[in-house]
């Protein structure tokens, strides 16, 4: 399987990746790869997690302008593809029309030995995707509904395809498991065991949220939507801070009427509910991956008092954690 990255002199090969077909079983039978990009206009970087029948991308860049690549592949792949930063597009004839993507948006994408463009139309840009082997994808496809079945017939005749005609918008519980995915500190056989269980879990949430007749409806202004997505990453890189209502809605130029608002139609749950919930989760991987007594933990994520901190663990997972550690 190889994929082949050119610049806007196709003659010009920046990046050919091959990804072998069998893993050493001494490495759990998993492999990690990281690229750094250089280019005139910016640079990048991308990590890659593989093992058997599961591709795990992800990455970011920074660039001062559009950037137009040329790439082609020579396997079959479907793709559950995250737009977390930025807007992009592929063109290719494979596909009926341009497949874009914009910031927080995400789909299924069954790709066949595709070539063509794609375009990065923002100054910074980051993505999570991941890409199964048809075999292991249709062994979770459900049965009997005509959105999945249009997706199965495309892949059984190899017509390139997205599930969904329109993206959907990534939710709160997608978040959630696509950071536990990055930030996996498990090795070997113990990681690809997580990932694996992550990654059925991400994928059933695409495919429920797909089956539902009626989706969540956003009032909210498109500008809007970016701001509330912009406190979430604010909240996710500062859980020990400590911020009002107010002061969040003004660091990204909204009101706390919007905030509020956004964060109940787009994660259904409050601005601190979901701030709580965020700092519980990061405590639970500091307490199982990370050699952290109680008390550092509780400092970490912004709580003075170890009693307080042990109470809104328990209030989230049942158990104080000292016993959760042990």
């Amino acid at each position: 399987m190889t994929l082949r990255l050119y610049n806007t002199d196709i003659s010009n090969l920046l990046l050919e990746k091959e990804y072998p077909d069998v893993l050493p079983a001494s490495d759990g039978g998993i492999q990690e790869y990281t690229t750094h990009l250089e280019l005139p206009i910016g640079k990048g970087c991308y990590r890659e997690i593989y093992f058997e029948g599961v591709h795990i991308g992800f990455g970011d860049a920074i660039l001062s302008n559009n950037l137009m690549l040329y790439f082609e592949s020579d396997f079959e792949t479907v793709e559950m593809h995250f737009a977390l930063k930025g807007k992009s597009t592929a063109i290719t004839e494979h596909f009926k029309k341009e497949v874009s993507f914009d910031s927080h948006q995400h789909n299924i994408i069954y790709a066949n030995q595709l070539h063509g463009k794609m375009k990065w139309e923002s100054d910074v840009f980051q993505l999570f995707e991941i890409n199964l082997a048809p075999s292991f994808f249709k062994r979770y496809l459900p049965e009997d509904t005509l959105l999945f079945d249009r997706f199965r017939n495309a892949i059984e005749k190899g017509y390139s395809e997205t599930i969904n005609v329109e993206n959907n918008r990534i939710s709160r519980q997608m978040y959630e498991i696509i950071d536990d995915i990055m930030n996996c500190q498990r090795k070997n056989v113990f990681k690809r065991m997580f990932l694996e269980a992550k990654v059925i879990e991400l994928l059933l949430l695409q495919f429920e949220q797909l089956s539902e007749v009626a989706h969540i409806h956003v009032s909210l202004r498109k500008e809007d939507i970016h701001k509330v997505y912009a406190v979430r990453e604010f909240i996710m890189n500062n859980l020990n801070n400590a911020c009002s209502l107010i002061e969040l809605a003004h660091h990204v130029g909204t009101n706390e009427f919007t905030l509020k608002k956004g964060f109940k139609e787009l994660f259904g749950t409050t601005v601190f509910g979901f701030w709580t919930d965020a700092k519980m989760n990061q405590a639970k991987l500091m307490i199982t991956e990370q050699d952290m007594s109680i008390s550092e933990v509780s400092d970490s994520i912004g709580y003075k008092n170890p009693r307080h901190f042990s109470a809104a663990f328990k209030r989230k997972f049942g158990v104080i954690p000292s016993q959760f550690k042990k």
